[in-house]
């Protein structure tokens, strides 16, 4: 099969399944639509439309080449534009894949939570994940396999690059090889480099609560607990020594 940039960062980053239970439990009341700001392919939003019993979508996304694959996908509005300029309402917004970092500066992040405030739909919730812990700012690769369909594999590289603790500032980068057997078939080095503000839980926190929500909480990146019907519950996070040395977390706003 073909590979690009897009089709290996679904394979190897994203888990649009998981997703929606988390998405799912942490607003708690049944949330039927969904937007996601940042939404690249919008595999998420595809499978949230698909999965969800009554679900819709919205997926926001300024690059109009990974919206294109949502062509034709139903139950999904695509919205290609700054973040800043989407107004379709929403009973769950979701910001993933440490994409809150994009807002540089504290204004900034401070800008986007009141539009993303006015988004919601009453009882709604905000997401976001960021990363953090004693390696936070360590220069350095994570490297994974991950099985593609067939006998093929594909070696994902995380790599943080550049990581300054004074400013917040990272640059993290994500690299794809394609191997079947011993062959590489595809290789996409830097496939993706980003400059971002790694926010922390309790700045992250601040902000919500100085936009106007009622309240927020912190919860692992996986559900707690899953019950014999599949019902996926998510607990908030309280002892700090549940998230580990290093961690990756959700952070969620609420409206009153």
């Amino acid at each position: 099969m073909d590979h690009d940039i897009y089709s290996l960062y679904e394979a190897c980053v994203q888990s649009p399944p998981e997703m929606t239970a988390l998405l799912r439990a942490i607003h708690g009341n049944n949330p039927k639509i969904l937007a996601e700001d940042f939404s690249g392919t919008g595999a998420l939003c595809r499978y949230w439309a698909e999965h969800v019993d009554g679900g819709r979508a919205i997926a926001v996304d300024r690059n109009p080449e990974p919206l294109s694959r949502l062509q034709g996908a139903s139950g999904v509005e695509i919205v290609q534009a700054d973040v800043m300029q989407a107004n379709a309402k929403a009973d769950c917004l979701f910001a993933g894949n440490f994409s809150i970092g994009y807002h540089h500066s504290r204004p900034a992040l401070l800008a986007y939570l009141k539009h993303v405030r006015e988004r919601l739909n009453p009882g709604g919730t905000f997401v976001c994940d960021t990363y953090g812990g004693e390696t936070a700012y360590t220069i350095g690769r994570v490297i994974r396999e991950v099985p593609l369909p067939g006998s093929q594999i594909c070696k994902y590289q995380w790599e943080q690059r550049y990581a300054d603790p004074l400013t917040g500032r990272v640059t993290d980068v994500l690299h794809f090889r394609v191997f079947e057997g011993d062959e590489v078939i595809a290789d996409f080095p830097d496939a993706f480099i980003y400059e971002w503000r790694l926010w922390s839980v309790p700045e992250l926190r601040d902000a919500m609560a100085e936009s106007g929500f009622h309240m927020s909480d912190v919860y692992a990146e996986l559900p707690d607990a899953v019950d014999d019907q599949g019902n996926v519950y998510a607990e908030p996070i309280t002892d700090p020594e549940w998230i580990g040395d290093n961690f990756i977390v959700c952070v969620a706003g609420r409206l009153g």
